[in-house]
């Protein structure tokens, strides 16, 4: 490999998997080196139970992979869909994608590639320097890696549009006027806030966490019969994991949580205590909650709405 190749840097920080773009001299400007050792990583931060989290750093991304290629336009997009076919997993969420969440920290200069990586993940975080563009029909090609819908996904028709066909260049405020990123900071604090979000993520029951991205993806992917009948058997699995014990165990005892990966399967938990209502009461009504949720989803219209 060459110097201007650039790598992936990868680092752990308890259990968050930090990634990293790495070619400084070209802005951090994506080649298929780089694509091949991003699904190494993103293999490693799905298959390793010790991650919990995964964390993008993308700092000055401009390029994407088929406008990067030393070799000519063509065969980039042939690597392009080789890459997908090759890996089980894909880090754009065209294929299998990860199922831990994924925060991305955006700074600075962040086109085409960036802002689909960005999108591929869950939340992002955005400089109030960040400086966005989607250039690809400008050099007489379109997205490839997502941006064509997940704009429209995240920020509605009109607004996808607006920004997609012109590609125009927008600033912070305006992708987080139409939902492109979650937050804005002050240039230079995106890191430190974005772990610290990501650490807030960790003090959660991991595979919960996981699971609730999962049943939100079901949604967008098999739509809203599909997500719904799936609750109940993961429930059920969910019930019997040492997560929701602990769970349990703090609600009625009023204990802090100390929620850690196991080996049991485990999807998502709501346990529900407020100061109008006994802890008994709610621990009651989650058991109830997961009764009614195991049936069937044309059931549940005998048994009435009022759990």
């Amino acid at each position: 490999m060459t110097d201007n190749e650039g790598s992936i840097t990868t680092e752990v920080k308890d259990h968050i998997f930090l990634i990293g773009l790495n070619r400084p001299e070209k802005l951090n400007g994506y080649t298929p080196t780089m694509a091949t050792q991003l699904v190494d990583a993103m293999t490693e931060l799905d298959t390793n139970d010790e991650f919990w989290v995964g964390f993008y750093s993308l700092m000055v991304t401009i390029s994407q992979l088929v406008l990067t290629c030393q070799n000519g336009q063509t065969e980039c997009l042939q690597m392009t869909d080789s890459y997908r076919s090759e890996f089980p997993l894909d880090p754009m969420a065209l294929g299998r994608a990860c199922r831990k969440p994924i925060i991305t920290a955006v700074k600075g200069i962040t086109y085409t590639f960036g802002i689909e990586l960005a999108l591929a993940g869950d939340i992002i975080i955005a400089a109030d320097n960040c400086r966005f563009s989607q250039l690809e029909p400008a050099r007489g090609i379109h997205a490839t890696g997502g941006a064509t819908f997940r704009f429209v996904e995240r920020g509605g028709w009109g607004n996808a549009m607006y920004h997609l066909l012109t590609c125009d260049e927008f600033d912070a405020e305006e992708a987080y006027r139409i939902g492109l990123v979650q937050e804005i900071v002050p240039a230079g604090s995106e890191l430190t806030r974005a772990l610290d979000f990501a650490a807030r993520i960790c003090e959660m029951a991991p595979l919960a966490v996981q699971e609730t991205k999962a049943s939100s993806k079901r949604w967008i992917d098999e739509g809203f019969k599909a997500t719904v009948n799936a609750m109940g058997s993961v429930q059920s699995k969910l019930l019997a994991s040492d997560d929701a014990k602990e769970g349990v165990a703090s609600l009625l005892n009023e204990d802090q949580l100390n929620l850690k990966a196991d080996k049991s399967p485990i999807w998502n938990h709501i346990f529900l205590a407020t100061p109008n209502r006994p802890n008994q009461l709610a621990a009651e009504f989650c058991a109830g909650w997961h009764l009614f949720s195991c049936l069937p989803l044309e059931r549940r219209s005998e048994h009435g709405s009022g759990f």
